[in-house]
């Protein structure tokens, strides 16, 4: 029996990371967020919102440091996120809140960011022995789920763009999805 990468490799983070993209009608990405619920990691527990939107990029947690290891090594590194304007961000210290679950959706609020993500279209597992970030090579294994629809808010003014949904009936994919189950290994 042959053993894959990720039985030689040592567990960095154990948690959930839903994300989104929005697009303008042109295709367009108008806005990024990376949603964390870190149950362990080699950094600490917490929560946190990585926002991108008009050129900015915000990271809010009451943890900061975590946070900013959240961004510097891993969304930096995500595919939703290459060919954005990516500046060094703007981390504030604030509450995250963040209510989930695979049945309904979810709703997020950092400081002034509400973020609500609602239409469940699946629940698959996803593991790679092959992620790259920007130091190597990792494994994931996670739970995802799809999603019809999520909207930002700043400051109570919607963030414009919508979800793009795509796939076929019985393997549908989006650019916004639910995640559970989420192990990193290094």
């Amino acid at each position: 029996m042959s053993k894959s990468a990720g039985n030689n490799r040592r567990i960095i983070l154990a948690g959930a990371n839903p994300g989104l993209r929005l697009f303008d009608e042109n295709g367009k990405v108008t806005a990024y967020a990376s949603i964390w619920m870190v149950d362990w990691s080699i950094r600490g527990s917490g929560t946190a919102v990585v926002l991108w939107f008009d050129g900015i990029v915000r990271v809010v947690s009451e943890d900061v440091d975590l946070a900013s290891w959240l961004e510097r090594y891993f969304v930096r590194s995500f595919l939703e996120v290459q060919g954005l304007p990516w500046h060094e961000p703007a981390v504030e210290r604030d509450l995250v809140q963040v209510s989930m679950n695979l049945a309904d959706g979810l709703s997020a609020k950092a400081a002034d960011i509400q973020i609500e993500m609602g239409g469940v279209l699946d629940r698959r597992l996803f593991a790679t022995d092959n992620f790259q970030l920007a130091e190597g090579n990792h494994s994931l294994s996670l739970v995802i789920a799809p999603v019809r629809s999520a909207t930002v808010s700043i400051g109570g003014a919607s963030v414009p763009g919508f979800v793009q949904v795509d796939g076929s009936p019985d393997k549908p994919g989006s650019s916004a999805f639910l995640t559970t189950a989420e192990v990193w290994q290094r």
